[in-house]
């Protein structure tokens, strides 16, 4: 019998075997933070490859993000494990964050003094709404209250407070741009949550969000809003990997699970393949539709609730243009694109202004992405590479202007990438962790269950491994209280 089938109970405390099942960053988090603990981890990943929705690549010889490309900086997990994982020197935050919503046949500066796209004032959205739908905000003074009980739907509330067109032109992008999905469906509980909790305690949605920013303002924080890395993203997951190989984890790809079952008194049995390992405890960082399958044998509850996660697929596509040939490319980050205006790309990064690295690599070149797809939405994501590449040029060129041909394009395709989080989401997550509870030495954690982020992520996966350490705090807080997931500019 080798080292990783030990049998359960034999080893002492602080050499417990923990089987992480998943490779995304939230079980590399997991598997950083247990063998910090003194733990003996195995790492197990379906695919080729490690970090999940995190993904670096290249165009035209230019390091690129082919996945996420910024975290939330004012939370501290993302950047302290970037730290943690050697990468203090390459943190950089975005070298402008000035973005544009296209809407209206116009780019039109991104409004401030906004929350997820909800105003404080009519007037933080001028410019961007008609005379009717800045008007039909300040209404909302003279409403009374709208209750919204245990959850309510982010677009369905703030449409009847505000108006339609202050979630079709402001919110759905925003929300959009985070989740690939419909601001009439999702939770405002699960994805705004501080707007959430202030729509509990104020008359009108208004005077909610000038609370809150009046909060932030008596104590405003300090450092940027998000921040990338060197390189991309992506190479956080393989810096954090590396990590828990020199610390002694192991982390086997290629390995997908096919069986979880307890075993006495108190151990598990994970079968990967040929190989079946036994541990003390299990961490699941995999996807809902994953999780479902391994839990279906000891926690059917569990499985039931996941089994009933939507997803949205969407793809990236990234494009490389001679320098001389973008000159007219408008200022700022990029843009968002509220789906009511009917276009098919659905936000613009300009990757070389967000990023000075990326102008550094290459300075004769300037890379820019759009990304496509929306909860619901087949027929699009349906088409060739070549067939996206064209929308994208397409609407690009009505955006911006930019006629020329790229020099190099690539098609990044997430399938099924990002959970949805529709009304009741919050309760669903209650019930998933109440039945995993029940079952010593387990614990679930990832984007599926408290906000898509790469923060959230992470603070899910801490949450985990506290809970396998019988504390249960970090798991009531996050179930409690959500991260919310910001949109960093556009095309996130």
């Amino acid at each position: 019998m080798c080292a990783s089938e030990t049998p359960a109970g034999t080893a002492p405390a602080d050499t417990r075997h923990v089987v992480v099942i998943g490779a995304g960053i939230a079980g590399l988090a997991a598997a950083h933070r247990l063998l910090e603990r003194g733990a003996r981890v195995t790492v197990l990943e379906a695919s080729d490859r490690v970090g999940g929705k995190l993904l670096p690549g290249e165009i035209a010889g230019v390091r690129v993000d082919l996945g996420a490309e910024s975290m939330l900086a004012r939370r501290p997990e993302a950047v302290g494990l970037a730290r943690a994982a050697g990468l203090a020197d390459r943190l950089q935050p975005p070298s402008t964050a000035t973005a544009s919503l296209w809407t209206r046949g116009a780019l039109r500066p991104m409004p401030k003094g906004h929350v997820m796209g909800v105003p404080g004032t009519a007037a933080a959205l001028a410019g961007v709404l008609s005379p009717e739908g800045l008007a039909r905000i300040g209404r909302d003074a003279e409403l009374p209250r709208t209750e919204v009980g245990e959850d309510v739907a982010v677009g369905e509330y703030v449409a009847a407070r505000l108006g339609r067109e202050v979630v079709d032109r402001l919110v759905e992008p925003l929300l959009g741009g985070v989740y690939a999905g419909d601001a009439y469906r999702i939770s405002l509980r699960s994805a705004v949550p501080q707007l959430f909790e202030a729509a509990r305690t104020h008359t009108s949605l208004t005077e909610a969000v000038r609370a809150l920013q009046g909060r932030t303002a008596t104590s405003p924080p300090s450092g940027p809003v998000f921040m990338g890395i060197e390189g991309g993203i992506g190479t956080l997951p393989l810096a954090v990997a590396e990590s828990v190989r020199a610390r002694g984890g192991e982390i086997v790809t290629g390995a997908p699970v096919t069986e979880l079952r307890r075993t006495a008194p108190d151990g598990w049995r994970v079968v990967a393949g040929d190989r079946a390992l036994h541990a003390d405890a299990v961490v699941v960082a995999v996807p809902a539709p994953a999780a479902a399958g391994l839990l279906r044998a000891e926690a059917p509850g569990a499985a039931a609730e996941l089994d009933a996660v939507e997803y949205a697929s969407m793809a990236l596509v990234t494009l490389a243009y001679r320098r001389s040939d973008a000159a007219a490319l408008p200022e700022g980050s990029g843009f968002l694109v509220p789906p009511v205006d009917g276009r098919t790309i659905k936000a613009s990064t300009f990757a070389s202004r967000k990023w000075g690295w990326i102008a550094d690599e290459d300075p004769g070149l300037v890379v820019l992405r759009t990304s496509v797809g929306r909860y619901g939405e087949t027929e699009i994501l349906g088409r060739d590479d070549e067939g996206l590449v064209a929308v994208s040029r397409h609407d690009l060129e009505e955006a911006t202007g930019l006629t020329a041909a790229p020099v190099a394009t690539r098609v990044t395709r997430w399938q099924d990438g990002l959970p949805q989080y529709p009304v009741g989401h919050h309760a669903r997550v209650v019930r998933v962790r109440a039945h995993v509870a029940r079952l010593p030495g387990l614990a679930v954690c990832g984007a599926a269950y408290d906000g898509v982020g790469v923060p959230a992520s992470i603070a899910s996966a801490y949450a985990a491994v506290d809970q396998i350490d019988g504390d249960r705090r970090g798991v009531e807080e996050l179930t409690a209280n959500p991260v919310q997931s910001l949109h960093g500019g556009a095309g996130e």
